[in-house]
């Protein structure tokens, strides 16, 4: 007996119907694929865990030096305090002698911390970088525009200005400032 309506038992099932597992070289592609996304990921978190580190370092930095730079200009009247002390005390006294040695361990200390004194002497060319007029007076031992007396020393903390000089400027000699110019 034959039965030709009864399905053949030795041919495959349909194609359809069996899942398709990958292959090695899809596994393998996959696995390549997902290492590069990770690598680039890992460089990514390093790269920004890099930038942090090194904005925490400068702003650590620039926070220092803002406290030294408040602190050196809070102690810088202090120490112009002891400059006029020792101008008006009389030298070789023990008071004197004393207030010196004060002066210069503080000054000592503060150029420790990178503290620079700039001095203006007379004839130096007024700059409004590093001087403040305080006065202008007529003169005819300096020339118009330069400074004739320091009142008050400048300070540099690295290369940042703390404080300008306090000076006396020439406005030239009484003579020159009345003629009139010629045309």
């Amino acid at each position: 007996m034959t039965t030709e309506n009864q399905p053949d038992q030795t041919a495959p099932p349909p194609a359809a119907a069996e899942p398709t597992a990958p292959t090695l070289e899809q596994q393998l592609t996959e696995a390549q694929a997902a290492a590069a996304a990770n690598w680039d990921k890992f460089l990514r978190a390093t790269a920004d865990f890099d930038n942090y580190r090194k904005r925490v370092t400068r702003e650590r930095d620039e926070l220092i030096r803002n406290a030294r730079e408040n602190l050196i200009t809070a102690l810088l009247p202090a120490l112009d305090n002891l400059e006029r002390a020792l101008e008006h005390s009389p030298e070789g006294t023990p008071l004197h002698d004393g207030l010196l040695q004060v002066q210069k361990q503080f000054a000592r200390s503060l150029a420790e911390f990178g503290l620079a004194e700039i001095t203006v002497n007379p004839g130096t060319t007024f700059d409004p970088n590093l001087h403040e007029a305080v006065s202008q007076v007529e003169s005819t031992d300096h020339p118009d525009g330069s400074v004739v007396e320091q009142l008050q020393s400048a300070y540099k903390l690295g290369d940042r200005l703390l404080r300008p000089a306090r000076v006396v400027v020439s406005k030239g000699s009484p003579a020159a400032a009345g003629s009139p110019t010629p045309a």
